[in-house]
């Protein structure tokens, strides 16, 4: 994964370092890593309540297609 913030692009394994040494780091390396963990964050957490969607919609028809099956078959 790359990001690009004005101008600068860094890699995931870029941030890696600069999370790993935070304390040595210079602070426009820090403000860097802050933006990309918080667009990754922002973009796990899209994913995520998406695919809880999903998933509720999924179990929704299943349980839907379930009754219907079982009562077809007297269960």
């Amino acid at each position: 994964m790359e990001y690009n913030s004005e101008n600068i692009k860094v890699t995931a394994s870029e941030i890696a370092e600069i999370i790993k040494e935070h304390k040595t780091r210079s602070n426009k390396d820090l403000v860097v890593a802050l933006e990309f963990v918080k667009k990754d964050f922002e973009l796990t957490k899209e994913s995520l309540i998406k695919m809880t969607e999903h998933l509720d919609k999924l179990e929704f028809a299943y349980n839907k297609i379930l009754k219907e099956y079982k009562s077809r078959n007297g269960k």
